[in-house]
């Protein structure tokens, strides 16, 4: 059986509704995939950006989102699609956050993961944008 860095890529979505019980959902179903393909040391750090993501996604839009987990050459990308096509606000130090009470998400995101970003996206005949991020599993 391969190691997990050398296992042949993967990548599984979930399409949710505009509810924030989606993000709960999310997040279990994210430490199952993790769990499942052995790779529950990034589980911790994986749910906490994806939480952010699809919070994002579902709290500060107006129609459906998803979350794509996707695994390949030893990198796990966790990203959320929504139908706005604005670009997400742009992160805020870490550090000037400590008392804000919202707009820690991408700032959480910036400070954990190796790399994120966002990009334009249609799905489905819908625009909206893709925002992800990535883990390195070394």
């Amino acid at each position: 059986m391969p190691d997990n860095e050398t296992a042949a890529p993967w990548e599984y979505t979930l399409y949710i509704p505009h509810d924030p019980r989606a993000v709960t959902v999310c997040r279990r179903t994210l430490r199952l995939i993790l769990t499942m393909h052995g790779l529950i040391r990034l589980t911790d750090t994986a749910e906490l950006l994806a939480t952010e993501l699809v919070a994002n996604a579902v709290l500060r839009t107006k129609g459906p989102a998803a979350l794509r987990v996707r695994w390949a050459a030893g990198v796990l990308r966790i990203g959320a699609w929504d139908a706005d096509p604005a670009p997400p606000d742009p992160p805020a130090p870490v550090e000037s956050l400590a008392e804000a009470e919202r707009g820690r998400g991408l700032a959480l995101v910036r400070a954990c993961a190796d790399l994120w970003g966002w990009q334009p996206l249609a799905r489905e005949g819908s625009r909206g944008k893709y925002v992800w991020c990535d883990l390195v599993a070394a």
